[in-house]
C-alpha cells in the first residue's frame, strides 16, 4: 500500500524544493528610465499671427505716447559708444521716430514675424534675441557720432536672413520653399545692409542680418541632427 504524506511525494521520497539565491548586498534592480518630455507644439498660423499683431499694437501704442509727449521717448534710442546707452539695445526695437517710420516696418514685421513664430516658440525667441543683440551692438559700435538709432527694422532683417538660410542648413525642403517665397517678396530689403539711403541705419540692418544668420546656423544644424537621429 502506498501512503501519501502531506507535502511529500510517495513515502520515503523528499519533496522538491526550488531555491533562489539571495540578492547581493548593495544590489538593486535598475529602475525604468523616464521617457523624454515631448517637444512643445509649434504655434498655429493664427496663434502666431495674433502674437505678432499684439506686439505691433504695443509698438503703435508706444508711438502714440511718443507723439503725445513730443518725441520724448526718442531719447531712449541707441547712442553710439555711450556706455549709458547700452541698455537701449533691448528697448530701441519698439521705438520709432514717427508714425510713417513705424508704418514702413509694420507689414514686414507682421509677415516675417508670423512665419518665424510658426517655426517654434524657442526658435522664435532665439532668432529674435540674436537679431536684437546683433542689430543693437552693431549700431552702438558703428553708427555716426551724435546719432540716435531706433526701430524694429534690425529685428526684421534678422528674421529675414534666418528664414532665408535655415532651410538650406537643415536640409528641409518645406523651409527652403518658404525661403524662396520670402525672398521673392522681401529679398529686395537686403540692399538695406549697405549705406545707400541717408538717415537709415544700415549698421542696425547689417547687425540684425548677422544675428539672423547666426540663429539659422545654430538652429538649422540642430534641426538637421535631430532629423538624422530620427532616421
Amino acid at each position: 500500500m502506498t501512503q501519501q504524506h502531506p507535502g511529500y511525494g510517495p513515502a520515503g521520497q523528499q519533496p522538491q524544493v526550488h531555491w533562489a539565491p539571495p540578492p547581493q548586498q548593495g544590489y538593486y534592480p535598475p529602475l525604468p528610465q523616464p521617457s523624454p518630455p515631448p517637444l512643445p507644439a509649434k504655434p498655429s498660423a493664427s496663434g502666431a499671427f495674433l502674437f505678432i499683431a499684439g506686439l505691433l499694437v504695443l509698438m503703435w501704442a508706444i508711438e502714440a505716447a511718443d507723439f503725445i509727449t513730443a518725441g520724448a521717448l526718442d531719447s531712449f534710442g541707441i547712442r553710439p559708444r555711450s556706455v549709458e546707452s547700452l541698455p537701449a539695445i533691448v528697448v530701441a526695437p519698439v521705438l520709432h521716430f514717427s508714425f510713417s517710420h513705424l508704418a514702413a516696418n509694420t507689414l514686414p514685421f507682421l509677415v516675417l514675424g508670423t512665419i518665424t513664430r510658426m517655426s517654434g516658440r524657442r526658435d522664435f525667441w532665439i532668432a529674435t534675441l540674436l537679431a536684437v543683440l546683433g542689430s543693437g551692438l552693431t549700431a552702438w559700435l558703428l553708427a555716426a557720432p551724435g546719432s540716435v538709432t531706433a526701430g524694429a527694422s534690425g529685428v526684421i532683417f534678422g528674421w529675414l536672413t534666418y528664414l532665408l538660410v535655415r532651410g538650406l542648413i537643415a536640409g528641409n525642403w518645406t523651409q527652403i520653399l518658404v525661403a524662396a517665397l520670402v525672398f521673392g517678396f522681401f529679398g529686395g530689403m537686403l540692399w538695406g545692409v549697405f549705406p545707400t539711403v541717408p538717415g537709415v541705419s544700415w549698421q542696425a540692418h547689417l547687425g540684425g542680418a548677422a544675428g539672423g544668420l547666426l540663429a539659422a546656423g545654430m538652429l538649422g544644424r540642430r534641426s538637421r541632427a535631430r532629423g538624422l537621429t530620427a532616421r
